[in-house]
């Protein structure tokens, strides 16, 4: 990951999955959903072929982990990372610290992939608190990570990992929140848009420590250079508020045409009730049943 390529791969997939998290948040907002994403239906009503239960989020995840897994420990070809000690050094020296660093990183995403499908596809029905427990852990930990990783680094290393721990600790802060509380827009939103803003500014990264626009290096010695980096990430915090409420406009406008249509058609939306215990429905299935007639005295 110490590369241009390295950091490109997690910004890109960060980038994805905040610009996927925004749009189920407009239109959650849109349709006034109680739950970000409406709970699935118990496994013996899904699909019966195993490939219909397999959710892509957490196949994607699993991917693209793995994706940044392999050259970790293979990349460039002939090299093999997966030792951790020296030991034919007598003092049995820890080896390719910031190699680790980034598997580690990789490897609690990938779990929360896992959990993604056991919970969805494995389970009599979907754990959604677990979901997001690992989701949080994942970011809870890739937080701690890079406090560690600007250990011994150059200034400028140091200032824009500490830029980006922010919002990679308020996403997981949010998570772990989440967990008890998943019903609130307002957190769907903030998760959100730090989201955008940690791809955005990984992807800044890139430009900063590897492709300057200027063609000069950026000096980490010239506090100038350092407080330009701080300008531009607050740069990045409006950039990231603009794309949600550009992804919440296009998802506004087709959720008004595609409600119109319906209107037009003689079918009014109705936003899908995900509230409901299955004792609420048992009494309004008794309800209809009364109602009907269907009741002998």
């Amino acid at each position: 990951m110490g590369s241009l390529k390295g950091h490109l791969l997690p910004g890109m997939f960060f980038l994805f999955f905040s610009l996927y998290y925004a749009v189920l948040v407009s239109l959650a907002l849109l349709r006034g959903q109680r739950f970000l994403k409406p709970p699935l239906p118990p496994r013996d009503k899904q699909g019966h072929r195993w490939w219909q239960r397999i959710p892509m989020e957490g196949a994607v995840k699993i991917v693209a982990c793995l994706m940044g897994i392999i050259p970790e420990f293979f990349y460039p070809l002939g090299v093999n990372r997966m030792k951790i000690i020296d030991w034919e050094d007598p003092q049995r020296p820890f080896l390719f610290q910031n190699n680790w660093q980034h598997i580690t990183m990789y490897s609690f995403f990938l779990l929360s992939g896992v959990v993604d499908i056991v919970s969805r596809s494995c389970q009599a029905q979907q754990n959604i608190k677990l979901e997001r427990a690992a989701e949080a852990l994942a970011f809870c930990v890739l937080a701690l990570l890079m406090a560690a990783h600007i250990e011994n680094k150059s200034s400028l290393e140091i200032r824009v990992h500490i830029l980006f721990i922010v919002p990679t600790f308020l996403v997981g802060l949010v998570l772990t929140v989440e967990v008890w509380v998943p019903d609130q827009p307002q957190l769907w939103v903030l998760k959100t848009w730090m989201g955008l803003v940690l791809s955005n500014w990984l992807l800044q990264l890139c430009l900063v420590m590897y492709i300057p626009p200027s063609g000069q290096p950026w000096r980490g010695e010239n506090p100038v250079d350092l407080a330009f980096l701080t300008i531009f990430f607050c740069w990045h915090l409006g950039l990231a508020a603009a794309i949600l409420a550009t992804v919440y406009g296009i998802c506004s406008l087709w959720h008004r045409r595609r409600s119109s249509g319906k209107g037009a058609s003689g079918a009014k939306y109705q936003p899908c009730p995900t509230d409901y215990s299955s004792e609420e429905l048992e009494k309004l299935g008794t309800g209809d049943e009364l109602q009907g007639g269907g009741v002998k005295v």
